[in-house]
């Protein structure tokens, strides 16, 4: 079994700053691309960012800018500093893992989420 636990959320002015992490652990052979994804109340869940397990990132364009994903694969974690936030980046955000539970076996795992609140 492989669980994704998330941190870091919270309430935050706008303006501010928040980082969020999130740890892969259990029966992991290796981890392929990790990711954050959020889901604002009455809207579909959206994707924020991805990054490989070379380091390659990809973001929401409307986020470039703002937004950074980071990984540290010694540890299984991906992280997302999130600077300058607005009210309209209240959400649950849900880290997302590729894993590779034995070689060529990949499951997409989900964590729990995790909520930010942006007041303005």
């Amino acid at each position: 079994q492989v669980q994704l636990v998330e941190s870091g959320g919270g309430l935050v002015q706008a303006g501010g700053s928040l980082r969020l992490s999130c740890a892969a652990s259990g029966s992991i052979f290796s981890i392929n691309t990790m990711g954050w994804y959020r889901q604002a109340p009455g809207k579909q869940r959206e994707l924020v960012a991805t990054i490989t397990s070379g380091g390659s990132a990809n973001y929401a364009y409307s986020l470039q800018g703002r937004f950074t994903i980071s990984r540290d694969n010694a540890k299984n974690t991906v992280y997302l500093q999130m600077n300058s936030l607005k009210p309209e980046d209240t959400a649950v955000y849900y880290c997302n893992a590729d894993v590779e539970i034995t070689p060529y076996n990949i499951v997409a795992y989900w964590g729990q989420g995790t909520q930010v609140t942006v007041s303005s």
